[in-house]
Formats: C-alpha cells, sequence, structure tokens
C-alpha cells in the first residue's frame, strides 16, 4: 500500500478519499487554490500544498503546478477525484515521469473512451450494443441528411469529445439538422477544442442505467450492481438511485455482463462506469467514465464494497476484494445532490457565505460535504454542496426517510436544491418509479408548484428565526434557531 496519497481535487470528493486513506493509515496530501484556502478539505489533510490562484486553469487544472506539490511532499500516488483532471489521457504519463502512480485506468483508455466515435467503435467490437448511428464524424451537411435519413427521425448530434450533454442538440426533422450541426460543431470546438460531431438515434423517453466496475491488475473484472440516474436536467444528473426500480436479477446479469464486457476488451483498470440507456425492453451503451463517479455512495451503500479503498489498493497493485457472485444488492439507496442553485430561476448559481447549517442525522443516513457554518462557496466552481445518501430496506422506505432527512437538513445564506428535492420526493409518479432522462420537464409544473410552496413555507420560518439571532450571533442563538428550524421542517413533513 501506498505511504502518502495526493488528492488533486477540492470539496467534498477530496475529503472521501481522505477518509478511505486514513482507514487505510495511508497519509494524504491536499492541493488547494486561493480560494479555498479557508476549505474543509485543505485542513482536514495531513498535508496542504497552496497551488496558483482560484481560476481552474491556475491551480486544479494545472498539471506542473500539483506534480511540484506531489515532490515537495513526498506523495507516490496521486488521486485525480472526479473532474478537472480525473479523465486527462496525460495525466498518467506525467505523474509516472515524476515516479507516482496515478489511481486510475492508463491514458490509451481514458483517450479511447473519450472519443464517443471511438468507444462506439470498439463496443460495437467487442460485442456491446450500441445505439443505430455513424461511427465517424460528420462535417458535411449532404452528408449528414443521409445519415440521419437511414437511422430515422428523431436523431442526435454530438461532440465526440467532453461530456455531460454539453452540445448535444435533439433533431425532430429535416430542417432543423443543418442548425444543429452548426451549432453542436461551434459548441463542441469552443467547450473542448475538438469540433468532431457524430449522429445518431434518437432514443425518445429512455431510462439512464449505469453499471459501476471494478477491474484489477491482474486480469480480473466485475461490475458492482447498477445505478439508475435518470432524473436529471440538461444532462446533469439531480437524484441517483440503486438499484434501478425496473432491474431484475435476469436484467443485471445481462446489463452486467455486458458492462464487464465492455472493461474487460479494452484492458480497463481500477473504478470505472459503463452507462447505458434502457428503452422498451433494449439497452444501449452510452459512454464509459474512466473514473469514481458523484454517486458511488449508493453502491457502497448496497453492496458494503468501499469503492474508493478499492480504487487505493488496486492502484498498489492488489487483487479485487471479491468475484462476481460475491457481490449482492441489499436494500435501496437515494442520493440528492445538494448544490448552491436556484430550482426556481432555471437552477441559477448562488454562491456565497453559508451563515446557517446543520446536516440530518439519524439511521441509514450518510452526507458526504466540504462545508461548514460561515464557509463561503466560491464563484469558481461546481455549486455542489453536498451529497444526501439515505438507505432503506427497500425503495419506500429509502423514499420516507430521504423525506425526513431533507426536513432535518438546514441551510441558511445561499439558495439550495433541497426543495426541489423535497417537491420530487412528494412525486407520484417518482414513488412509482416511472422514470425517464425527460421526466423532470415533462412534470415541470406539478414540481414547480411544489416547490413554491415549499420555499415560502421555508421562508416563512427562516423570517421569524431571525428574532432569535442576537447581535452578537452567539453559538447559543444560532443552535435554537436551527433547533426550532428543524422541528417546523419535521412537522411540515408529516403532513
Amino acid at each position: 500500500m501506498f505511504d502518502k496519497v495526493l488528492v488533486a481535487n477540492r470539496g467534498e470528493i477530496a475529503i472521501r478519499v481522505m477518509r478511505a486513506c486514513r482507514e487505510l493509515e495511508v497519509k494524504s496530501v491536499a492541493v488547494y487554490s486561493e480560494a479555498d484556502k479557508n476549505s474543509l478539505f485543505a485542513k482536514y489533510a495531513d498535508e496542504a500544498y497552496l497551488i496558483g490562484g482560484p481560476a481552474p486553469a491556475d491551480s486544479y487544472l494545472n498539471i506542473a503546478h500539483i506534480l511540484e506539490a506531489a515532490e515537495e511532499s513526498g506523495a507516490d500516488a496521486l488521486h485525480p477525484g472526479y473532474g478537472f483532471l480525473a479523465e486527462n489521457p496525460t495525466m498518467g504519463d506525467e505523474c509516472a515521469k515524476h515516479g507516482i502512480k496515478l489511481v486510475g485506468p492508463s491514458g490509451r483508455v481514458i483517450e479511447a473512451m473519450g472519443s464517443k466515435i471511438e468507444s462506439r467503435k470498439l463496443m460495437e467490437k467487442a460485442g456491446v450494443p450500441v445505439i443505430p448511428g455513424n461511427n465517424k464524424g460528420v462535417t458535411d451537411p449532404d452528408e449528414a441528411l443521409k445519415i440521419a435519413e437511414s437511422i430515422g427521425y428523431p436523431v442526435i448530434v454530438k461532440a465526440s469529445a467532453g461530456g455531460g450533454g454539453i452540445g448535444m442538440r435533439t433533431v425532430y426533422e429535416e430542417d432543423e439538422l443543418i442548425r444543429a450541426l452548426e451549432s453542436t460543431q461551434s459548441v463542441a470546438a469552443s467547450a473542448f477544442g475538438d469540433s468532431t460531431v457524430f449522429i445518431e438515434k434518437y432514443v425518445e423517453e429512455p431510462r439512464h442505467i449505469e453499471f459501476q466496475i471494478l477491474a484489477d491488475e491482474h486480469g480480473n473484472t466485475i461490475h458492482v450492481a447498477d445505478r439508475e440516474c435518470s432524473i436529471q436536467r440538461r444532462h446533469q444528473k439531480l437524484i441517483e438511485e440503486s438499484p434501478s426500480p425496473i432491474m431484475t436479477d435476469e436484467l443485471r446479469e445481462k446489463m452486467g455482463n455486458a458492462a464487464v464486457k465492455a472493461a474487460s476488451s479494452i484492458g480497463y483498470t481500477n473504478a470505472g462506469t459503463v452507462e447505458f440507456l434502457y428503452s422498451n425492453g433494449n439497452f444501449y451503451f452510452l459512454e464509459m467514465n474512466t473514473r469514481i463517479q458523484v454517486e458511488h455512495p449508493i453502491t457502497e451503500a448496497v453492496t458494503g464494497v468501499d469503492l474508493v479503498k478499492e480504487q487505493l489498493k488496486i492502484a498498489s497493485g492488489r487483487e479485487l476484494c471479491c468475484a462476481q457472485e460475491d457481490i449482492q444488492v441489499r436494500g435501496h439507496a437515494i442520493e440528492c445532490r445538494i448544490n448552491a442553485e436556484n430550482p426556481l430561476t432555471d437552477f441559477s448559481p448562488n454562491p456565497g457565505k453559508i451563515t446557517g447549517y446543520r446536516s440530518p442525522g439519524g439511521p441509514g443516513l450518510r452526507v458526504d460535504s466540504g462545508v461548514y457554518m460561515n464557509y463561503t462557496i466560491p464563484p469558481y466552481y461546481d455549486s455542489m454542496i453536498s451529497k444526501l445518501i439515505v438507505w432503506g430496506r427497500n425503495r419506500n422506505e429509502a423514499i420516507t426517510r430521504m423525506r425526513r432527512a431533507l426536513s432535518e437538513y438546514i441551510i441558511l445564506g445561499v439558495e439550495t436544491t433541497i426543495p426541489f428535492h423535497k417537491a420530487m420526493m412528494l412525486s407520484p409518479n417518482f414513488r412509482q418509479g416511472k422514470l425517464h432522462t425527460h421526466f423532470v420537464d415533462e412534470y415541470k409544473q406539478e414540481i414547480t408548484e411544489n416547490m413554491e410552496r415549499i420555499v415560502k413555507e421555508d421562508k416563512e420560518m427562516v423570517s421569524r428565526l431571525k428574532s432569535t439571532f442576537l447581535p452578537s450571533k452567539r453559538v447559543a442563538a444560532v443552535s435554537a434557531a436551527v433547533s426550532s428550524y428543524m422541528t417546523h421542517s419535521m412537522e411540515n413533513n408529516k403532513k
């Protein structure tokens, strides 16, 4: 096992990796920007190094500065977390030049899976189902029209590089295609430095189901069950759960085998995720994420496998913790991403100072967070405050437990997505598991009306609580206010 691991990331994922290090009795090293000098993750680590200014290019994307910190600290491994440099194909080679082990797959694999066109070709070759479409870049409008006609409308125009739904355009009619082609090429060039786009059949109202993969350096590859990630907005996940409400043992075996085949065929190592679209009994390869996922805690909750520990063990040369037959799904887990965003204004970012904070507790509950009372959320990075994870013996218990947990979660000073999550837990269609990737848009009116009511109730209570805050802002006053707010929230939750 490693002696010291540098975590090349920030926020909750940095703390998550450092917790795994502590349990493995490995020292952790944080790197932080000037905007994060008062961050919790920098204080949590055994050592911390300033690596640059607030802009990601000056700090968390600056490989040279990060490796300088690694050398100075004597770290023998580097964990990239997710985002930033996690899927940079050159990172492994750069680490190797400095005698540092990257916790992740090889640069060759990252590069292959980072191209949607290349990954489609590889999956087809491996016998993994892919969505009908073309396997090369499209630049000529006439060629685009021929491809769309051959596979049938609607189609989706995608950037080959990048991810997160950036630049995707759905086209329902021939007249829209050329504009969509030009728009996607422009966005792709700006966002990823690569204007290559391709066209594939648009699967209407699909479910987004993914399989967690673990693969060691001794040829062993397994899947660690499934997750449903269909609740999204603008292709960004908001709520995830495990297992998928539609999953059966037979379907899990079929999709899981395809995921293992996908990983094995490219010589994958470490943790990764194979994502599928599922519709009308069929599933298709979507993409592979060559890193740990934001939503990994729900897999840990239902399988008991510590995925980050496994990442570190695999990178240090150890074999997998278990065989495929050892992976059992027990109960149900749900994760809500709590972001500093206003869900009533199209999820607009709302960075600022947290003036009141109390996280929920109780059975079956986990909060992965990187914030604290009086912490100022900087405007330079992702707006995530925390991830709220619950486990229940079944899906219904997990939903009711999430409702209870959300009612206890107090964050004052910034707008958050908590009202959205409260509204979702009240949605009859969500409770019945009738999910698809356009769920939020389809039931927007119902969700918005519930959010407006929830926000109004919460604001009225916060307004009444302000009188309890004394000018000196004593801790006792804050505690009393938050306790009163929690009591009110829990009473509302019972209604």
